[in-house]
């Protein structure tokens, strides 16, 4: 399904060919100076407008596509994560090891050291002339997910003691997974670029200050109502017409 903000380009561009047909149809009764309203501007405009609309319609399956198979390939992330912690727990390892697993794990599970404070005691803080310092609760940015788990993988890789009989917790199998999960990562960012891109060129040609199809719009119906006056059945037949900007 189409998001809203992607439906709202579209219904801009129908407005803006259903206001070129009306005053199209006005034939030499509309005759405005400026040449960007001129009616055959209008039609060359809209033409200009279907072009970059579909531009991203084109480079938005993939861009999708990309963030659905990452989002699938780092769901189960968690879990692992949890498993392989307590496979190394269930060790001789050192507590300071497995301190710095736990640490690392956090990270990528986005769970907080330490709890929240609550109001009652940051007002405790603040009445006390001490500033409230909070370190923000995750790092959970596929970028930053990525980095911890590659360390977490490194720290594994380090101590001798770590050595699971499961198959998928074995270092070799994690290594495997996070060149999994960095591709799938690196998909999404080389899908974003395009679409970008085309957002960027539908942007200017529906936006962009003075020679934007809204901006023009507006003149249009600035003339009409000039020409024909605001309670003409003219500008009545386009004055309803609306076009938005995204927010």
């Amino acid at each position: 399904m189409a998001s809203t903000t992607e439906t709202g380009h579209a219904k801009n561009v129908a407005n803006f060919d259903e206001l070129t047909v009306s005053v199209k149809g006005y034939g030499t009764d509309y005759n405005p100076s400026k040449t960007s309203i001129k009616v055959e501007a209008l039609l060359s405009l809209s033409d200009s407008a279907k072009i970059v609309i579909g531009g991203v319609n084109k480079a938005l399956p993939a861009f999708s596509n990309a963030v659905a198979a990452r989002e699938a390939a780092f769901g189960p992330l968690s879990k692992l994560v949890t498993r392989l912690i307590n496979a190394l727990i269930a060790t001789d390892t050192t507590d300071h090891v497995d301190e710095s697993a736990k640490t690392l794990a956090r990270k990528i599970q986005g769970v907080r050291a330490t709890p929240k404070m609550s109001k009652e005691e940051k007002d405790n803080i603040s009445a006390a002339g001490k500033e409230v310092v909070e370190i923000s609760a995750s790092q959970m940015s596929y970028d930053s997910r990525l980095d911890n788990f590659d360390k977490l993988i490194k720290l594994l890789s380090s101590i001798e003691l770590y050595t699971p009989n499961e198959a998928d917790l074995k270092v070799d199998a994690l290594s495997g997974l996070y060149n999994e999960l960095k591709t799938k990562n690196d998909a999404v960012v080389n899908a974003a670029i395009p679409l970008s891109n085309a957002r960027i060129a539908r942007n200017n040609v529906l936006y962009k200050d003075i020679t934007g199809m809204i901006d023009v719009a507006y003149d249009v119906k600035a003339y009409v109502k000039s020409v024909f006056g605001a309670n003409s059945s003219q500008y009545k037949q386009i004055g309803s017409l609306k076009f938005t900007r995204p927010r």
